[in-house]
């Protein structure tokens, strides 16, 4: 690029020589142009091909050559090409200040000349306009630098702005991401730890029935290995439909088998009789019925609350009960057991179940019962109407019994 310059520029400076030696040889009313104006002309001229990379002494050059022209009374038109490149040049590669100075002097040298041509008897009018076309290249380059940097601000805009669109897209990607994966654990952690916690009660309660003294009751041994015998294909379906989401280039957010809702609740109850808990559920809904993603999000807190109790509580009953105020769906788990049993271990039970509760824009309260055991209560408005609730939602109450 800095080759191809140099050899505009240098192109250039010839071109005006030639036309320059031409113009002032072929004007007869002035004084011919002899081996010293032609000197002058390629000291006005030559540097002009470095006026890119030296665009301070260029003009110096420029303008002595040029003012030592006029003096000698050559054909002044001559070397006003090469003064208005030169200084062109400056005002649009040099400092503005500088620029404005060079300017002022160089119409003060103009004058100078003007006065001087004048005193050998050339009209005025001539060097007025020599002065006017000095003045109109500082205009006309401090006019283009300004567009220049008018251009240049433009662009960096752009670039900005593109930058800024290009990071809010990653930042979205990586929040989309983080989003994608908080649900995956969440459908894996309410599927594997129901599953496998009803599949340990069964087995525990079969090695007891084989093990104890009492004779084997053999149709009782029988259903509670069918009872972990249909678990495990429960868990096995889920787990291979949420492999296949994962392993699909175009899955959509919802599961490929989503969960059934408030009618899968008897099921979650049966599974949990089957293990050895009595639990009694009471819909007093009147007929009422939540959206699917609401009732979607009650079966999993239900389903974490049971898992709970089977693995935590020592509890010989629970209720589930599902009730209505206003817009409001209220589901609540609540058993009979130990309640806290010490410091918290860092589960993410109650954790699932808040996210899933705000998913929706609905809470989740977990504390100790009132009457001992147990409580979990989630309320969830029975039609979302808004964007799910952020960071600023409330949250479900610390529990000793984090490790749900």
């Amino acid at each position: 690029m800095l080759k191809r310059s140099w050899a505009g520029d240098a192109a250039l400076a010839a071109a005006l020589l030639a036309g320059a030696l031409a113009l002032a040889a072929s004007w007869t009313m002035v004084r011919p142009l002899d081996a010293r104006g032609a000197a002058l002309l390629v000291g006005v001229y030559a540097p002009l091909a470095l006026r890119r990379r030296l665009p301070g002494p260029v003009l110096a050059v420029t303008l002595l050559s040029a003012l030592c022209f006029h003096v000698y009374q050559y054909q002044h038109h001559a070397a006003v090409p090469g003064e208005l490149v030169a200084l062109f040049t400056y005002a649009v590669l040099g400092r503005r200040a500088r620029t404005v100075l060079v300017g002022i002097m160089t119409a003060l040298a103009a004058a100078a000349v003007g006065c001087a041509v004048y005193l050998g008897g050339r009209p005025a009018i001539e060097q007025v306009a020599m002065m006017e076309a000095v003045v109109a290249a500082v205009l006309v380059a401090q006019l283009w630098r300004a567009h220049r940097a008018r251009v240049a601000a433009a662009l960096d805009r752009a670039e900005r702005a593109e930058r800024d669109r290009a990071e809010h897209a990653r930042q979205e990607a990586r929040r989309l991401v983080v989003e994608e994966r908080l649900r995956i654990a969440r459908d894996l952690h309410d599927l594997l730890a129901h599953s496998i916690t009803v599949i340990g009660v069964q087995a525990g309660a079969a090695a007891h029935a084989v093990g104890g003294d009492r004779p084997l009751d053999r149709a009782e041994l029988a259903g509670t290995l069918n009872t972990i015998a249909a678990t495990c294909r429960d868990a096995r379906q889920e787990l291979r439909a949420t492999l296949q989401l994962l392993r699909s280039a175009d899955a959509q957010d919802a599961p490929l088998t989503p969960p059934p809702g408030l009618a899968g609740l008897s099921d979650l109850a049966a599974a949990a009789r089957a293990a050895g808990l009595r639990v009694a559920l009471t819909d007093d809904l009147d007929g009422a019925r939540p959206a699917p993603e609401v009732g979607v999000v009650a079966y999993r807190i239900v389903q974490e609350a049971l898992t709970n109790v089977l693995k935590h509580a020592g509890a010989a009953h629970a209720e589930i009960r599902l009730t209505r105020d206003g817009g409001d769906l209220t589901v609540t788990v609540a058993d009979d057991g130990r309640g806290p049993i010490g410091s918290a271990t860092g589960g993410f039970g109650v954790l699932g179940m808040t996210e899933r509760a705000r998913s929706v824009g609905g809470t989740v309260h977990a504390a100790p019962g009132p009457d001992g055991g147990f409580t979990v209560t989630a309320v969830l408005p029975l039609e979302p109407d808004g964007p799910p609730v952020g960071s600023d939602a409330p949250q479900a109450v610390p529990s000793p019994r984090e490790s749900r």
